[in-house]
């Protein structure tokens, strides 16, 4: 049964996105599906015939704000009302460290992961206030601890969390709820593929890093994840999030997610979290 509640999801071509946009649907919401090229909205299209629903595909590029713009005042135009955000668009992490990757590289990693999250929430911020709506955004764990590697991803996760965890108080005042949705690592998602990125590549571009790169690539190899999600899990708590009269401010998405940012909170000096994170860059005859 539709419920006559609006969402627009970013980043729902594939993965987390795609999941969260065919569920929200199921649950009843008049979902309206963004991706930068929709062209490549193929994949959900059949995900949402196959599940019996219908999404709105339309073009949204988190990193132009005219782009946001025009899809916010459209979305609102064609249904007169806007309930819910969420915010799911993002690169992938470049695997480099700051000496060996161009400023360029880590300004995108920004704009479209920090930025991009930002800039369409702005956007959505009146038409929310008037409905009374939620502002969902998919972090990550990454977020919440540092990672070899993934300096600019990092950072722009931590800045998502920092922006969030200070504009949940003021929206909550305005009658807007503000949740962060935490996954760990997760499977069956194209965001690693889409970033073209091989470990013959990243090896070769390492430099002197190599050294400390290739058992951190190692680490990743062995499956030293074992809280690894699929992106229908996730999305799972992505519709909770939306649904749940009373959501949290922050969701973990499993057991293990808890338990390893349970780390940083226990941890204020900072001394157990730079020790296990150490480890994935030693070389096991180390």
């Amino acid at each position: 049964m539709n419920t006559g509640r609006v969402v627009l999801i970013t980043g729902t071509s594939s993965g987390i996105g795609l999941a969260a946009a065919v569920q929200a649907a199921q649950a009843g919401y008049t979902v309206v599906a963004t991706m930068r090229d929709t062209t490549r909205s193929d994949a959900l299209l059949k995900a949402a015939a196959e599940a019996g629903v219908t999404v709105d595909v339309r073009r949204l590029d988190v990193t132009d704000p005219e782009s946001v713009a025009a899809c916010v005042t459209a979305v609102a135009d064609s249904y007169g009302r806007l309930d819910a955000l969420v915010n799911n668009a993002g690169r992938a992490n470049t695997f480099a460290t700051i000496e060996t990757c161009d400023l360029a590289t880590y300004r995108e990693v920004i704009e479209v992961n920090f930025l991009g999250v930002v800039a369409v929430t702005r956007a959505g911020l009146p038409h929310l206030r008037a409905a009374g709506g939620r502002i969902v955004t998919v972090g990550s764990t990454r977020g919440l601890i540092g990672q070899p590697f993934n300096e600019g991803y990092s950072a722009a996760k931590f800045a998502v969390e920092g922006f969030m965890e200070s504009l949940a108080p003021t929206a909550a005042g305005m009658g807007v709820r503000v949740v962060m949705v935490e996954p760990g690592p997760v499977f069956e998602t194209a965001f690693g593929a889409n970033s073209g990125l091989t470990r013959e590549s990243l090896l070769t571009e390492a430099g002197p890093y190599r050294r400390v790169l290739e058992p951190y690539l190692d680490w990743v190899a062995r499956g030293a994840h074992p809280g690894a999600q699929t992106g229908r899990e996730i999305a799972e708590h992505i519709v909770t999030a939306l649904t749940d009269p009373e959501p949290p401010f922050r969701v973990l998405t499993s057991d293990w997610a808890r338990e390893y940012t349970a780390i940083k909170y226990t941890d204020p000096e900072g001394g157990r979290v730079r020790a296990m994170t150490a480890s994935w860059l030693a070389r096991e005859e180390d």
